[in-house]
């Protein structure tokens, strides 16, 4: 067994971006960003820019194809409604930026290995009056760097644990993964302390974990009590210490937790540097040999969007793969650069089994069912019959075609292929 201590020094120091790469990242956003200001000078328009996301923070893990997003906030004048907002910003960047429709709309564009996002955001003092969930990004920044100023190790001990739920497919609030935020492993390292302590608490955990750090609340039962239902619905409640009333990981999923719990436990019980190494799906899953692939494609706009839509169909295609099958695995992937999605099955034929039909009082019912079943018959006065499985997976994905085509559009789906 390799020394965990060991291999953590190992990997911080594969995961931090070398200082040329962050020196050459600066340089790009900062002539960019002194264009920005040029132009909200010249347009007399009342608004600021700050630097946000990782970089802004000190946190920031190198990629695999060298790729870095950059977060630049425009705070606009509170005075601003949203459409002035969105006219305003479109009027200072350059023609041809990519618009990317959210819960408010944002721009992107590249330069050389950068992404650079802008995202309008409200100049407020006082996170209430925020509009938006990103207006609240200005308070995140000021409170990670403040608590990493006091304690300078902790930007390594999150670099280390960004990396590491990367790795485990379980980094991202995006819809269609459901998984850790950055911010929110941010916040859960500072309570922590450190990457090994936070991932011993979720390895050991066997109820919902309710954290408070900035003790915004009297008691832990009272973040039950006072924040809003649909916000305590998650395995972990992570309240934001910018803002009490919002749990920063009210969009992780039980699936996602259960997959980095038993990543945690893995880790711990057999350390290897393995763990930081991105995972392949289709590369694990190849070893299944019933494994089928799909792939799907959306007509709606790339990222999260897309790759939301196509998650939801694949819950709907298990839901209907499941009446011919026995489904043993399944996993979903999003690709953002070829915007399709695909879904990677483990299936074994389903045997015969008796299922149940209605009881012989509902007399239109009953006479349905012995249509769609010649061999039903009656016990204790209700009727059954044999359902067979024989389908092939070939022959079940034309007929499900055939049978849900309007549900298929409605879901905005128009491309299926069966990969293998």
């Amino acid at each position: 067994m390799e020394n965990i201590n060991k291999i953590l020094k190992e990997q911080i120091n594969l995961v931090k971006p070398e200082n040329e790469v962050v020196d050459d990242i600066k340089k790009i956003y900062k002539e960019f960003c002194n264009n920005l200001r040029n132009k909200l000078r010249k347009y007399k328009i009342k608004a600021d820019i700050f630097i946000g996301g990782s970089l802004a923070k000190g946190t920031l893990v190198k990629t695999s194809d060298n790729l870095y997003d950059v977060d630049v906030f425009v705070r606009f004048d509170k005075k601003y409604s949203e459409n002035k907002i969105q006219e305003l910003l479109k009027k200072v960047l350059i023609k041809g930026i990519n618009r990317v429709h959210g819960s408010r709309d944002y721009y992107q564009f590249k330069v050389n290995n950068i992404i650079i996002e802008i995202i309008p955001v409200l100049k407020i003092k006082n996170p209430k009056e925020a509009r938006n969930v990103t207006d609240l990004s200005y308070f995140h920044v000021n409170y990670i760097l403040k608590k990493i100023k006091k304690y300078k190790k902790l930007s390594d001990e999150i670099i280390i644990a960004k990396a590491f739920t990367h790795s485990q497919n379980c980094y991202g609030a995006e819809s269609y993964i459901k998984g850790f935020s950055g911010y929110a492993i941010e916040l859960l390292i500072i309570y922590y302390g450190s990457f090994l302590k936070f991932i011993k608490e979720i390895a050991s955990s066997n109820k919902k974990i309710i954290i408070d750090e900035s003790k915004s609340y009297k008691k832990k039962k009272d973040v039950l009590m006072e924040l809003n239902e649909a916000k305590i619905l998650s395995p972990i409640i992570l309240v934001d210490p910018t803002f009490k009333e919002r749990n920063a990981l009210s969009g992780l999923s039980d699936e996602a937790f259960e997959k980095f719990k038993k990543a945690c436990q893995d880790f711990l019980k057999n350390p290897s540097k393995d763990f930081f190494k991105n995972k392949n799906i289709l590369d694990e899953m190849k070893r299944y040999k019933d494994l089928r692939i799909v792939s799907v494609r959306t007509n709606k706009q790339k990222g999260d969007i897309a790759g939301t839509k196509s998650k939801k169909f694949m819950n709907f295609f298990n839901f209907e793969l499941k009446k011919e099958f026995l489904l043993k695995k399944a996993e979903f992937e999003y690709k953002e650069d070829e915007n399709n999605a695909y879904f990677y099955l483990v299936i074994e034929k389903k045997p015969e089994e008796i299922i149940k039909g209605p009881p012989i009082t509902a007399v239109e019912n009953l006479a349905g069912f012995k249509r769609a079943h010649a061999d039903a018959f009656i016990k204790n006065q209700i009727a059954y019959a044999r359902a067979y499985h024989n389908l092939s997976f070939v022959e079940f994905l034309k007929r499900f075609l055939e049978k849900n085509d309007k549900v298929i559009k409605d879901m905005s789906i128009e491309e299926i292929k069966l990969i293998k």
